[in-house]
């Protein structure tokens, strides 16, 4: 089993910048993959970033390209996402998951841009 606990959410104004934290407990050892994912009010969760836990690999959803950089802390067990110059389109609540046998998830954390 692995938890993951999402923070760094919050208001912010068009053109600012927010960090989410996410830490991730349990069976780390197991975890392939760790990401971003992001879901915004009558629509369905969407992928935002991903990073291979081994590696160091990164995948950006194109809308997030330049903005948005995921990063990951292995001795805090912790994964980043930096975002910078946010759109009102960018609000949404952002979840962090991570990838071994199956997929896990956290409890989500509010992201919110106001123009």
């Amino acid at each position: 089993q692995v938890q993951l606990v999402e923070s760094g959410g919050g208001l912010v104004q068009a053109g600012g910048s927010l960090r989410l934290s996410c830490v991730a407990s349990g069976s780390i050892s197991s975890i392939n993959v760790m990401g971003w994912y992001r879901q915004a009010p009558g629509t369905q969760r969407e992928f935002v970033a991903t990073i291979v836990t081994s590696s160091g690999i990164t995948n950006y959803r194109e809308s997030v390209k330049g903005r948005f950089t995921i990063s990951r802390d292995s001795a805090k067990n912790t994964v980043y996402l930096q975002m910078n110059s946010l759109k009102p389109e960018d609000t949404a609540v952002y979840y962090c998951a991570a990838g071994s046998s199956r997929w896990y998830w956290g409890q989500g954390t509010q992201v919110t841009v106001s123009s």
